[in-house]
């Protein structure tokens, strides 16, 4: 099929003139009271006639508003999107004493939220069929939530997904680390804190970021938080990489429960998560095709163009197949 998608050439300019536009007349947005009363914010747009309903699960540190240029190209193709802010990131809610921690309790919280907006707020606007669109931590979100209820969407796509993360260390020093970490932030009597090594948020230079090929639209990514500074997000804490080590655990382990056909991009130069990892999980799936990315970092939807239209092409593709 012809897909049409947006181009880095002059994108500054296609921001300015058609894609922020667009988010200012044809994108709604809300807010739930999720798990606990954390305040969970969602964008959502509807074209006339959609070929279906995508529910969107994005990664760590992520926004609906990094996905202005995804959410306007699966729209200009005729699909509806709904995104959720997960918890503790974006506009969402925050949990801790300090707005920069990576922090949930458990992943279990970020299933419920997106089961809840699923449920509640977009199958009552749903056209077409339910599809969930995953990318990296959102990923590991939509297997468990895959897992919980497999019938809830006709189909999946899950893009780098967090099945195993970078540097892939055995559960034995995994659990020895968080154990540690958890040790120390009960001692400084703090609800949470950065995992050893991580810090606040800080924006990297496009010469060190192992994220995209795309200069242009890393650089849009980078001005995007600068300006919007309430969804700058450091690094994780203890807590949450406990959370997401238990989660990564079960996905590995009910692997063979995720039925809902799915399809699986993984970035072939990924320096956040551990591919042998992942394609083993994925192996296990069994309506799950993997396709590999050659030469792509983990941001797939953010790469450079000849790149990022192969995967679009082969979502899209996936998607309006019946």
């Amino acid at each position: 099929m012809d897909w049409k998608f947006t181009s880095e050439k002059d994108l500054a300019n296609t921001f300015n003139n058609t894609i922020d536009p667009f988010w200012e007349e044809q994108v709604s947005r809300g807010h739930f009271a999720g798990k606990g009363d954390v305040d969970v914010h969602y964008a959502w747009c509807i074209p006339d006639t959609p070929r279906s309903t995508i529910v969107i699960s994005s990664g760590r540190i992520e926004s609906y508003l990094k996905y202005k240029e995804l959410v306007f190209d699966l729209y200009q193709n005729g699909f509806a999107v709904f995104i959720l802010d997960h918890r503790g990131q974006g506009l969402s809610g925050r949990m801790t004493h300090d707005p920069q921690h990576g922090y949930v309790a458990h992943f279990d919280d970020y299933v419920d939220d997106l089961v809840y907006f699923t449920q509640n707020i977009v199958v009552p606007k749903q056209q077409g069929r339910l599809q969930l669109l995953c990318h990296s931590m959102g990923g590991a979100i939509g297997a468990l939530t895959l897992l919980r209820l497999p019938t809830l969407f006709s189909k999946a796509v899950l893009a780098s997904p967090m099945f195993g993360i970078k540097p892939a260390l055995p559960n034995w020093l995994a659990n020895s680390l968080i154990t540690a970490g958890l040790a120390v932030n009960k001692l400084r009597k703090q609800q949470s804190g950065y995992f050893f090594g991580q810090t606040p948020y800080i924006a990297y230079p496009y010469s060190l970021n192992k994220l995209t090929h795309s200069k242009t639209r890393y650089g849009l990514f980078r001005a995007l938080y600068d300006e919007e500074r309430r969804i700058q997000l450091g690094g994780v804490t203890t807590e949450w990489l406990c959370a997401a080590h238990g989660a990564m655990n079960t996905i590995e382990k009910s692997a063979g429960a995720i039925t809902t056909p799915s399809l699986v991009l993984s970035a072939d130069n990924d320096a956040i998560i551990d591919n042998k990892r992942q394609r083993r999980v994925v192996g296990q799936m069994p309506n799950a095709r993997l396709v590999v990315i050659e030469k792509a970092y983990h941001e797939i939807f953010t790469e450079s163009d000849d790149l990022r239209e192969e995967a679009m092409t082969k979502v899209l593709d996936f998607l309006a197949a019946t």
